[in-house]
């Protein structure tokens, strides 16, 4: 694995705004950051800001939450983000994803067996990803089956995980130690 290039902060190292920005991240959170926001912390209003819509976008968004982890993975899938996967896998499983379903979106390619609502969010997901933009036909299904808000929730998942996974990406953000990387590289 690269050096991370980001690791976390000692405690004696933080200014005031990010040693403001860890307190508030711990009040929210009740734990010290981790993964993405140990890279965010370098610019302590964007960890802050990130934190907060990633507080309702993780745990109150209008989406089943297996279809907001199915989001989530996708998410990690496409830009081969390690840490992210690994942190959210877990959360799919227990949320009721398949466990095949995630297998085959690990390897790369669209899982077989997936019920209506997860193929809209996959399609609409992957599509949105590959090419900037979803089709007609993606978007009218995607409202049929999310409506309005959950559309818009579903694009700020892919955006907020983007994010995260991006800043992790450029930092090297590492695995917990002892754990090797999950995803394989995604197939062209």
């Amino acid at each position: 694995m690269p050096k991370d290039r980001m690791p976390p902060i000692a405690a004696e190292r933080l200014d005031a705004e990010q040693r403001r920005a860890v307190e508030a991240f711990e009040a929210a959170r009740g734990m010290p950051p981790f993964g993405p926001f140990v890279v965010l912390l370098r610019s302590p209003e964007v960890m802050t800001r990130a934190a907060a819509l990633g507080e309702y976008l993780r745990y109150r968004n209008s989406l089943p939450k297996r279809l907001s982890e199915l989001a989530i993975l996708i998410v990690a899938r496409v830009w081969t983000q390690q840490f992210e996967w690994h942190h959210h896998e877990r959360y799919a499983r227990e949320a009721g994803l398949d466990a095949k379903l995630i297998a085959e979106l690990a390897e790369g390619g669209r899982p077989s067996g997936l019920t209506e609502d997860e193929a809209v969010v996959y399609d609409f997901a992957w599509e949105l990803h590959a090419h900037r933009s979803v089709s007609d036909g993606t978007y009218a299904r995607a409202l049929a089956t999310l409506g309005e808000k959950g559309v818009i929730d579903l694009v700020g998942i892919a955006g907020y995980y983007g994010l995260l996974a991006m800043a992790m990406n450029v930092a090297r953000t590492p695995l917990p130690a002892g754990l090797a990387p999950p995803l394989p590289p995604m197939p062209h």
